[in-house]
């Protein structure tokens, strides 16, 4: 099912690759379906903020009504950078799964299992690492030229 979901996220970083945006796709997953998906709009929108993991978290709690995402897995492109790993642990997400690693800004396995966190994420790494990292390496080959 890991692939499966992967898919729709890395269907979701192609939106952002047509949008100019920096690739990266995300879907939250509760009890088999899919009930929020993004892309990076940080370009698109000038803000810094505008990763894919916390606009689809935002679109989840809008969903659920609630701020606690515990039943939920989050598939994601790339690794979390810091800012979105905060954002998964105060959302209390059960899971996280991301494709390929991110050796600038990525942060996942340092931070979402932390002995200092009061919660604590599953994470599962290298989902269809090849295509999620054939994406990002396509987009930054376009920027350089």
């Amino acid at each position: 099912m890991d692939e499966l979901y992967m898919r729709k996220a890395l269907d979701m970083a192609n939106r952002g690759f047509k949008r100019n945006d920096v690739p990266v796709g995300c879907v939250i997953v509760k009890d088999g379906k899919v009930i929020a998906k993004a892309y990076n709009t940080k370009n698109i929108k000038n803000c810094s903020i505008n990763h894919a993991e916390v606009l689809a978290i935002k679109k989840a709690c809008r969903k659920l009504g609630t701020w606690h995402l515990d039943d939920c897995t989050l598939y994601v492109t790339m690794e979390p950078c810091l800012m979105c790993c905060g954002a998964i642990i105060q959302s209390r997400i059960k899971r996280v799964v991301y494709g390929a690693s991110c050796e600038k800004f990525g942060y996942a396995c340092e931070v979402l299992n932390s002995k200092k966190n009061n919660h604590r994420v599953d994470v599962t790494c290298g989902v269809l690492v090849d295509d999620c990292s054939l994406i990002l390496k396509r987009f930054f080959s376009n920027k350089r030229g």
